[in-house]
């Protein structure tokens, strides 16, 4: 019976339900984005190219591990974790004669993987370019089409997409940037694969020079394990494992990989990927669940509050308390279906474009491929009509728990007062957020303080919208003054702001909400850039720093710097592992050190500074309790362990990284080796410096300024990638924000015609409109900067140490200004239309 009446009440208000139909439709559609960017990282496919025609692949394990035991009323509890480290893991050399051992192994091929970029005008097309050993070229396989393999130390072989775009053939020349200093080759030959590889490029030199290269001595990436005939894939892979187990050196983890598993051990980076696009759906569909709560919330209550004298003449006629829930929440579910079917549905390709807007900005490799299935739609539905059902339950309960007459009476005009439970939850909830933003005081790292920024703004908004009627009360006694100097479409805004401040709440919370949120979004990520780089300019004492074009500056220009009597100081960068916890670390020559790079040590002396100590930040100290003297016992960037001893504390970690070890110890660590900068203290002038690295490619001479201004440009290109997370959240609290206000103007066409009738014209109605909008967009703005600004403050006190949030005035401008567009835009346009048809024809319809 209700479900009949409930589906003739939603057809016969198409229009009325419309506002809340478009608003679940957008968070289904985001909700199921979202869950396909988790399910892409939980579940994605890596297809492998490089390792394509070997069934079986051996590599190190990428994780560092920490098993915890608890003991507790008489029951065991075994937890098990895994962090991944930052560069490739290596294997012993020594396991080639145990694996070629093993029962069903027909043949053992090692690999090596190194960086070897091409210097080519072209470049390799997005391609990433790996050296191998020729040796290894069966992997793929790679087979000649034209001259021969590479016997001679200056022998290269590229494949057939290098050849092409930079117009190679055998016997021309050609110079490659690896881990050492760059150097001149000669083309021997030009090899296809057979499989298909579109992400990445070849070169292939002689097996001693790719061994040179790779600059790890008695280690291999992985090795590759070729069945006899007729051994089965599985049965060989467990043979494998068990042959690993007896052979592995103490303190080496080797894992076994087939099928789609070979693809991690290949591209690295989109295994990290995985992990970063499980974190980054989950916090968008999170952040995104909880703000579709909140609008959606606002929209039923105001169709509620819109229905508020049909609903009570219902309770008049004898409808129960539980009926009138029944059928708004029939209603509800059933405009929840149907917006949350569509809304996935729109979400599925929605997921697709922001998953290749990622790869796009390089957040996530194309080697990790979009993955949708069936747990995305069922999320974005079940959320919808879960959010749906919600909405009307909360909507609906001033309208049941009230007498049937004083519902009739509430009808024409709005509860003199708040429920106090909506006054209590709203105030709890203002409590709750000013814990959150204290609380950000006290976060010190990125990962821990990012999720309880956007939450604190999303917690400090749901308490506007509940105190929402108040705070418009107590802006009217604020504004009424001067809004009555404007004249009579002042007056009358004025009078409607303070008798339907429930009405002008439901606009004021998303307003609010896209004012703090946006604000966050825009001004987080440069209040942290900032910062690091006020402390970076203040600690660089250097003349000149030496920047890449490519992939990092070779250690010839070091030594060619030194060679002239200038102190030239080289820096790498990577991250290393103390327990799981990830910390930024970076290398630097510890010679003359002092010269070009000041800290700000607080404790201990970076002369000290060697291959066996490290010196840390003081944010390290304090979490990690170390002094000078201390012992530290890490994971490096390659998964090697390490027992250092801490020789300083200094105070400009944030500008320069957690950790800070020898250049040579942490060089020999990571993937590229190549310095990120050189800092250089010298009496030369500029030109004479390049005139002295001339013959060097791919690097530039810069002043730290420069320098400083190359780093702003990559710290921009980084925040793109959260600007586009939280993207879709802000459009959506944006067409929340239309959507509201049009609903709000849309159900006013009586009043309108009322106010024409008593001799106002419709120039005045609008300007009535207009004031009323500017009015809200002022509390909203101030609501929402207040917010904005009290969470980017704590959460700068917390990573900083100060309270400067890096606010830009023209960007804050503009968000204003584009908040105020939408506003006057959604007020104006129902309001035309409204005023267009005839105010006798309104007033004389029945409701």
């Amino acid at each position: 019976m209700m479900l009949r009446y409930a589906l003739k009440s939603v057809r016969a208000r198409k229009a009325g339900f419309f506002g809340a139909f478009l608003a679940l439709m957008c968070a289904a559609a985001l909700i199921t984005a979202c869950g396909t960017l988790l399910e892409t990282g939980m579940r994605g496919t890596i297809r492998p190219e490089r390792y394509a025609a070997t069934p079986v692949v051996v590599s190190a394990d990428q994780n560092v591990h920490r098993t915890t035991v608890k003991h507790k009323k008489g029951k065991t509890k075994v937890k098990h974790k895994a962090k991944p480290v930052a560069e490739r893991a290596w294997l012993p050399q020594g396991l080639e004669a145990a694996l070629a051992h093993t029962p069903g192994a027909a043949r053992v091929v090692p690999e090596l993987t190194f960086m070897a970029q091409p210097l080519t005008q072209g470049g390799t097309g997005g391609r990433t370019a790996y050296g191998h050993a020729w040796d290894s070229a069966a992997l793929t396989p790679y087979r000649l089409t034209a001259g021969s393999s590479p016997k001679a130390a200056t022998d290269l072989v590229v494949d057939t997409w290098l050849a092409g775009r930079a117009h190679l053939r055998v016997g021309d020349r050609l110079t490659v940037q690896s881990t050492r200093d760059p150097r001149g080759y000669r083309v021997t030959g030009i090899a296809a694969p057979d499989a298909d590889v579109r992400h990445q490029t070849s070169l292939f030199f002689s097996n001693a020079e790719a061994h040179r290269l790779a600059a790890r001595p008695g280690k291999v990436t992985a090795f590759g394990v070729f069945p006899d005939p007729g051994t089965d894939t599985g049965q060989l892979r467990r043979a494998v494992a068990r042959a690993l187990e007896g052979a592995a050196p103490e303190g080496t983890h080797a894992q076994v990989g087939t099928g789609d598993s070979r693809g991690a051990v290949e591209f690295l980076d989109a295994a990290t990927a995985r992990t970063r696009l499980v974190s980054l759906g989950g916090a968008m569909g999170g952040t995104s669940l909880l703000v579709a709560v909140l609008v959606v919330v606002g929209t039923f209550a105001l169709t509620v509050q819109q229905r508020h004298r049909e609903l009570a003449l219902l309770r008049a006629v004898a409808a129960g308390p539980g009926q009138i829930r029944g059928l708004l929440g029939r209603e509800a579910l059933i405009v929840g279906a149907v917006a949350g079917l569509t809304g996935a549905l729109l979400g599925l390709p929605l997921g697709g474009l922001l998953h290749n807007r990622f790869v796009a900005t390089g957040a996530v490799p194309a080697t990790l491929q979009h993955t949708t299935g069936v747990f995305p739609v069922i999320a974005g539905v079940a959320a919808t009509l879960a959010g749906a059902w919600a909405a009307a339950r909360i909507a609906s309960r001033r309208i049941t728990r009230i007498r049937p007459a004083e519902a009739l009476a509430e009808s024409r005009t709005e509860p003199p007062r708040l429920p106090w439970g909506r006054v209590l939850a709203g105030l709890l909830l203002l409590a709750g957020g000013t814990v959150l933003v204290v609380l950000l005081t006290s976060l010190r790292t990125e990962p821990a303080s990012t999720p309880v920024t956007f939450l604190a703004v999303v917690v400090l908004s749901t308490s506007v919208a509940l105190l929402g009627p108040l705070l418009v009360k107590a802006a009217v006694l604020l504004l009424g003054g001067p809004l009555r100097l404007v004249g009579p479409g002042g007056r009358l805004a004025t009078a409607n702001l303070r008798g339907n401040a429930a009405r002008m709440a439901a606009v004021v919370t998303p307003l609010t909400l896209l004012v703090g949120m946006t604000c966050t979004v825009l001004f987080v990520t440069p209040t942290l850039g900032d910062a690091a780089r006020a402390q970076a300019r203040e600690g660089v004492r250097a003349n000149w720093v030496v920047v890449p074009s490519g992939p990092g500056v070779p250690a010839g220009v070091a030594r060619e710097l030194r060679a002239r009597g200038d102190v030239a100081t080289e820096v790498v960068r990577t991250t290393v592992r103390v327990g799981l916890d990830k910390y930024a670390a970076q290398g630097v020559t510890p010679a003359g050190l002092t010269r070009t790079w000041d800290p700000d040590v607080t404790a201990g002396s970076l002369g000290r500074l060697t291959d066996r100590t490290v010196a840390v930040s003081e944010l390290a100290a304090d979490r990690l309790h170390l002094k000078p003297g201390s012992t530290l016992g890490l994971t490096l960037g390659d998964g090697t362990p390490a027992r250092l001893k801490v020789v300083a504390v200094y105070g400009r970690g944030l500008g320069f990284g957690d950790l800070t070890f020898g250049h040579e110890l942490l060089a020999r660590h990571v993937d590229n080796p190549l310095a990120t900068s050189v800092l250089v203290a010298t009496t030369g002038t500029r030109t004479e410096i390049e005139a002295a690295l001339h013959d060097v490619p791919g690097v530039r001479v810069v002043s730290p300024r420069d320098a400083d201004h190359l780093q702003a440009e990559r710290q921009q290109a980084n925040a793109e990638v959260n600007y586009l997370a939280m993207g879709l959240v802000l459009a959506f609290t944006a067409i929340a924000v239309v959507n509201t206000l049009a609903l709000s103007v849309s159900e006013r066409i009586r009043e309108f015609a009322l106010l024409r009738l008593a001799g106002a014209t419709r120039r005045q109605v609008l300007r009535m409109l207009r004031t009323e909008a500017l009015s809200v967009l002022l509390l909203a703005t101030a609501l929402g900067s207040g917010i904005a600004l009290a969470v980017l403050t704590a959460f700068s006190v917390g990573m900083t140490g100060r309270a400067a949030p890096a606010v830009t005035p023209l960007l804050y401008v503009a968000v204003v200004a584009v908040a105020g567009l939408l506003a006057l835009v959604a007020t104006a346009l129902p309001g035309r239309a409204a005023l267009r048809v005839r105010p006798v024809t309104v007033a004389t319809a029945k409701e």
